[in-house]
């Protein structure tokens, strides 16, 4: 794919979700005015209230962050551009929807750095060995069940079964409750998309409802493993005390949900975005399947850099700051675009281009670096990767039929319906060879 160039400052505006629904080398068209001409854009904010009376009256606007180097560094100094006031969205939420539905990736230190270390406590190297364990039976499971088929969704039979699978077994949620947990994520992240959102539903409502349901059933499971601890990461993270400190409820239970929402959405995006991309190049295919030990590791994170699953993250300025030659005050909001900066020119060569063996590619794809670069990137790679390398291995020829039915949103680069085709093979067949 190439940027479709062309498009004037006047025709962009980031916050018209119609502007989202376009072809995607529209929207990098869009992105490349933008870093060339106005990196760091004002955009008003949209007025919300025709589908929640719930929602307040449009703020004050957002600067976009489009360029690589203006977002490294505001991601480096979180001291200047603040992450409480809410992450992952434009409008001020209320502090209990911030709790729902961002958790740790909306406070700033020291209670960021307090949750992170006893959550990344948790995470011990017998754990995460475990956890490889479950990744590659659960890749293993989903290929047997679908490879005698020939022809499915993409997404809904493979890309999000396999993060569910494999957080809600490191939560030891219950097998009967992983649809409900699959369909709130699904929900939190749809920014009203009619697919999850029916029309005429408060979407507020909906989201609302969504994060009382996965906080209640993590609830009901910590206050289990506290009376009858179990081998999972729920025991682990309700036990863990570090320097005499440990998780509240309200903090495990908004953990849960930003590890469901952000490790099972994004990571299933990111594997669908695969199947895209390797059918639209098949040459990089080749090269990936000639080599996987080799090129599975460049191939994940070029997958990563070119899909952005999470296309920003907001900050708000807590002192005065001039950013790409602009301006700050106090209390503007900033809207750093991940998207937009994994196309940077000034950092990739020939960014447009989907290369297996990229390398270097210091995306920023998992955040940029500094206090809230994604605790889950290892995960998050590792699920790709074995994914990928058992697809490409077991059933080669798997492509996408139809183009990619996509979510309707400014926030997540997500993928709802894939159609593909590969051809059938028993189990027994592919594992005789």
């Amino acid at each position: 794919m190439c940027a479709r160039e062309g498009v004037t400052l006047d025709e962009i505006d980031l916050s018209d979700l119609d502007f989202w629904a376009q072809p995607p080398d529209v929207i990098e068209g869009a992105l490349l005015t933008l870093r060339r001409e106005r990196p760091v854009a004002h955009f008003d904010e949209r007025d919300l209230r025709d589908r929640s009376p719930h929602m307040p009256p449009p703020g004050p606007g957002y600067w976009a962050v489009t360029r690589y180097a203006d977002l490294a560094y505001a991601s480096r100094h979180p001291e200047v551009f603040r992450s409480g006031a809410g992450a992952v969205s434009i409008i001020d939420l209320p502090e209990e929807m911030i709790e729902y539905f961002s958790g740790m990736i909306s406070t700033d230190n020291p209670r960021h750095a307090r949750l992170r270390r006893i959550v990344g406590t948790a995470f011990s190297p017998r754990r995460v060995s475990a956890v490889e364990r479950q990744v590659r039976d659960g890749a293993r499971a989903i290929v047997d069940r679908i490879c005698e088929r020939g022809s499915g969704d993409f997404v809904t039979d493979v890309a999000a079964q396999l993060p569910l699978s494999v957080i809600c077994d490191m939560m030891g949620i219950p097998e009967d409750a992983r649809d409900t947990v699959l369909r709130c994520s699904n929900v939190i992240l749809s920014e009203g998309d009619e697919e999850y959102v029916a029309r005429g539903v408060d979407p507020i409502e909906a989201f609302m409802q969504a994060g009382a349901e996965l906080t209640a059933l993590m609830n009901e499971i910590g206050e289990q493993r506290l009376a009858h601890p179990a081998d999972d990461l729920t025991t682990a993270l309700v036990t863990t005390n570090v320097d005499g400190e440990s998780l509240t409820h309200a903090e495990l239970a908004s953990f849960f949900v930003l590890l469901v929402v952000a490790g099972n959405e994004t990571t299933r995006n990111a594997i669908a975005h695969g199947l895209c991309l390797l059918t639209e190049h098949p040459r990089e295919r080749a090269r990936w399947q000639l080599d996987l030990d080799g090129v599975t590791p460049t191939a994940v994170d070029e997958i990563v850099r070119y899909a952005s699953p999470v296309t920003w993250m907001r900050r708000t300025v807590a002192m005065p700051v001039e950013l790409g030659g602009q301006q700050l005050d106090v209390g503007d909001k900033v809207l750093l675009f991940y998207r937009s900066a994994n196309r940077d020119e000034a950092v990739f060569e020939d960014p447009f281009a989907f290369d297996v063996r990229r390398a270097p590619n210091p995306h920023v794809g998992f955040g940029a670096a500094g206090p809230h670069f994604c605790l889950g990137a290892h995960l998050a790679r590792q699920e790709v990767g074995v994914m990928w390398r058992e697809l490409l291995t077991r059933l080669p020829d798997i492509h996408a039929t139809a183009p990619a039915q996509r979510l309707r949103s400014s926030f997540v680069n997500g993928i709802k319906h894939l159609p593909c085709e590969w051809t059938p093979r028993g189990a027994a067949q592919i594992a005789s060879g």
